[in-house]
């Protein structure tokens, strides 16, 4: 994958939105180049790792091109993760290379606290004034000097993405890498963004670029010679603003957005000239029938949705006009092949909830985890991620729950795991449940319930104050909006934390 073939006419591959700054692909194809000239300078080869802390700038996707075509995996770390956990991914990931920003200055500063010893190779991309920081080279200026054109020994790299463990810990999925020139190795979503969008299209990312989607489908655009649209933090009424400015005619979005757009006043949604949408996409979390229902009344029907993962064990598609036939369903594959396990590992008949396995997708392993990497094959070479849902009668799938209750909460993937083991380990606390509950706006939101060491802890002043401590040592978007106290936990005699009855209890 490489967008070396749209070099010469002049056109932006990235406009972020709302500072307008212009990334043309002459601009990003010498960018690349030149970062993979430093990558090779510093003895980086196929297979090494670098590590991305940035957020939506203009720098970030010549990074992860520059790494993709040396042959190197690239890793975008969450920017809203504490410097501890960025630097487990750091450590994990064998990372050769952090290239960071300025806006996150204070947790590359702290990376150090948390690793054994850091790589050699340190950028970070800063503006000409800004405080230098003392072993990091200040990106772009120390690459100037390299070359603007291709290293001799270019090699496909690819995406090494974490996502959160069940037991709490982030887990890295990497996949073999091709061994091809990047002009024969077709990206992931290749044949997908050819199907769905022209070359002339407009492509609007609204999301992090740390994400797997936003990433993939942005590259993926790019490599067709598409212009990206990014945002540099989502705001609903902003993105109305985006597409009417840049006349945009695609989009990728996850639910959260859609009811966020949706709680805008009519007159402010009704102000802006979306007629260029041609097709919107969106996944990451289950939709709320009701609010997709409400998209397609407003945007019209051309909200299509996919089912995947960041694993890529298999995928389904559904356009708008089959969801309305099909209100819920994720669609049918469209990559590999979906079978319905129950429990005991026979598969189900349509209409019958059980276990999500594909056959045939993309093979992958969890990084440095062989155990959870076994754990998620059955005896058929079937790969699950641990959801559960049903086919109809005509193979459409729909998403009922997940595995071990992982939360989503606005798109993004929350194991609540790390977070109880982070609340016992408070002096006041003698065991907690983390889950979510519904919320019309994130989908989800993150609920603890508390079974205090003294019962005359259980106050609303100790709610407010567990909830500081929390935040002072997660990343926010990992602890609870609210904190309930309970006498005692159910729990099984084997330990096993009952969390259905907490979960119905707590989202009346």
């Amino acid at each position: 994958m490489q967008i070396r073939q749209h070099v010469g006419a002049d056109k932006p591959a990235v406009i972020l939105y709302p500072s307008g700054t212009v990334v043309t692909f002459d601009d990003l194809e010498a960018r690349a180049n030149r970062l993979a000239h430093r990558f090779r300078q510093a003895g980086l080869r196929e297979g090494d790792t670098v590590a991305i802390l940035m957020e939506n700038n203009e720098h970030i996707h010549a990074v992860m091109w520059a790494a993709r075509r040396s042959g190197l995996y690239y890793v975008p770390i969450n920017t809203h993760l504490t410097a501890a956990e960025a630097a487990y991914i750091v450590d994990n990931s064998n990372a050769k290379a952090i290239i960071g920003s300025a806006a996150l200055r204070d947790t590359l500063v702290q990376l150090g606290d948390h690793l054994p010893a850091l790589p050699e190779l340190l950028m970070i991309a800063s503006k000409t004034g800004e405080a230098e920081l003392p072993g990091w080279e200040r990106y772009p200026e120390c690459v100037a000097s390299q070359p603007d054109t291709p290293i001799d020994d270019e090699i496909e790299g690819d995406l090494l993405q974490y996502s959160s463990g069940t037991t709490g810990r982030p887990k890295g999925i990497r996949r073999d890498l091709p061994h091809l020139p990047p002009a024969e190795a077709p990206g992931m979503m290749s044949a997908l963004v050819e199907f769905w969008m022209s070359p002339d299209a407009i492509y609007l990312s609204p999301a992090p670029l740390y994400h797997t989607a936003p990433s993939v489908w942005s590259m993926s655009a790019q490599a067709g010679g598409i212009t990206t649209v990014v945002l540099e933090k989502f705001d609903p009424e902003g993105t109305l603003d985006a597409i009417q400015r840049y006349r945009v005619t695609h989009g990728q979005f996850v639910p959260a957005m859609f009811t966020r757009m949706l709680k805008l006043p009519a007159a402010v949604r009704d102000s802006y000239d979306l007629s260029s949408l041609k097709r919107v996409m969106h996944a990451a979390a289950p939709c709320p029938v009701e609010i997709k229902k409400q998209m397609i009344d407003w945007w019209g029907p051309i909200i299509d949705e996919y089912y995947a993962s960041s694993e890529a064990i298999g995928a389904t598609l559904i356009s708008a006009e089959e969801w309305l036939a099909h209100p819920g369903s994720v669609g049918k594959p469209y990559l590999g092949a979906a079978h319905i396990l129950g429990e005991d590992g026979t598969e189900l008949p349509p209409g019958q909830a059980g276990e999500i396995y594909f056959e045939g997708g993309h093979p992958f392993e969890y990084l440095n985890d062989p155990t959870k990497t076994a754990a998620s094959r059955d005896t058929h070479g079937w790969v699950t991620v641990g959801d559960v849902g049903y086919v109809d009668e005509e193979g459409y799938l729909y998403l009922t729950d997940r595995r071990h209750h992982m939360i989503i909460s606005g798109g993004v993937n929350i194991y609540p795991q790390e977070t109880e083991n982070l609340l016992v380990t408070h002096p006041k606390v003698l065991d907690a449940a983390v889950f979510g509950v519904p919320d019309d706006e994130m989908g989800q939101r993150v609920v603890a319930a508390v079974q205090t060491v003294d019962p005359a802890d259980a106050t609303d002043q100790f709610a407010d104050e567990l909830t500081a401590w929390l935040r002072d040592r997660l990343a926010h978007y990992k602890c609870p909006r609210s904190i309930a106290f309970e006498e005692q936990l159910p729990r099984t005699d084997t330990g096993k934390l009952y969390k259905n009855g907490l979960i119905e209890k707590y989202s009346v």
